[in-house]
């Protein structure tokens, strides 16, 4: 029997650049989520989430791995190349959130209380963990858009930035729920309504980026982000003057941290986490303005 649809299974996947990025992203996950679980343990809310973030990056990549080895990607109703871009750029981010957390939680140098076994056993987790991250960033430097290059949409600095700040915004409602007092002010309930909108909007280009479900859309989409983009500029403008404003002004709020609040669970630590984050996103917002102005000028050249 003549085969006509070449060969079956892509090795591409597994000995190109990026498919070596993938395979040691897949064995420094295992290994990371592995030590902690055998020996060195976590506990309470951060030491869940780094252990969610291990596994579901760990997960994920080996379903890419997977998809791309056997060709399967190709029936899925999915952008791959955007797909792909998304997820790198997200796990990068959290990753390298793990890789500050666990050892900043859970690693000591001496070996009392928990002795000397589960010390090393969590050292050594932190140190893959943080080759973790670099697997990650490594495969977004290897697959970012070059110049002059047709790419996916994910895969340009501006696709990218989506992804960050959509997971700024996922820090600053994580603030927002920890007894930030945000609902005293109507001012600062628009800042709420600021950082929600903007991250609706983002997930949503987002998503009809990687579902390849932009040509569907009855208005031009890159158009539309570009626009978008200059809104969310101007919005998150107005939340970074107000919110700090009203939390941090004597007539409204306190421009010093109270000294009766308690370590993690004073509204004041809050209030300046999504200050600090408003003014982050701002910047991503306008760089990613300036990126898809620059865009469009070359794609007319």
């Amino acid at each position: 029997m003549e085969s006509t649809g070449g060969p079956y299974l892509n090795t591409a996947a597994v000995t190109s650049p990026v498919g070596i990025a993938r395979l040691l992203q897949m064995t420094f996950g295992c290994t990371t989520f592995s030590l902690v679980a055998h020996q060195g343990g976590f506990s309470a809310a951060y030491g869940t989430f780094c252990m969610f973030v291990w596994t579901f990056c760990f997960a994920i990549t080996v379903f890419i791995i997977a998809c791309e080895f056997t060709h399967l990607h190709s029936c899925l109703s999915l952008s791959w190349g955007n797909f792909t871009a998304a997820f790198a750029m997200l796990a990068t981010l959290m990753s390298i959130t793990a890789a500050v957390i666990y050892p900043l939680y859970f690693v000591q140098v001496g070996c009392y209380p928990i002795g000397c076994e589960v010390r090393d056993f969590r050292i050594a987790a932190s140190v893959f963990a943080g080759l973790l991250f670099v697997a990650y960033a490594t495969e977004v430097f290897l697959t970012r858009a070059k110049p002059g290059q047709v790419t996916s949409y994910m895969a340009t600095i501006s696709g990218l930035l989506k992804i960050v700040q959509a997971f700024v915004a996922c820090i600053i409602f994580g603030a927002l729920v920890n007894d930030s007092q945000y609902g005293k002010y109507v001012a600062t309930q628009w800042c709420v309504a600021v950082y929600s909108f903007c991250f609706v909007v983002t997930v949503v280009v987002v998503a009809f980026s990687v579902t390849g479900k932009t040509a569907l859309l009855w208005f031009p989409f890159e158009r539309s982000v570009v626009i978008y983009t200059f809104g969310a500029v101007l919005l998150y403008a107005s939340a970074a003057v107000i919110w700090p404003v009203f939390c941090f002004d004597s007539k409204y709020g306190s421009p010093r941290r109270p000294g009766f609040c308690a370590k993690g669970k004073c509204p004041w630590d809050s209030q300046l986490v999504i200050a600090i984050f408003t003014y982050v996103n701002l910047l991503l917002y306008v760089l990613d303005l300036a990126y898809s102005q620059r865009i469009r000028f070359v794609s007319h050249l």
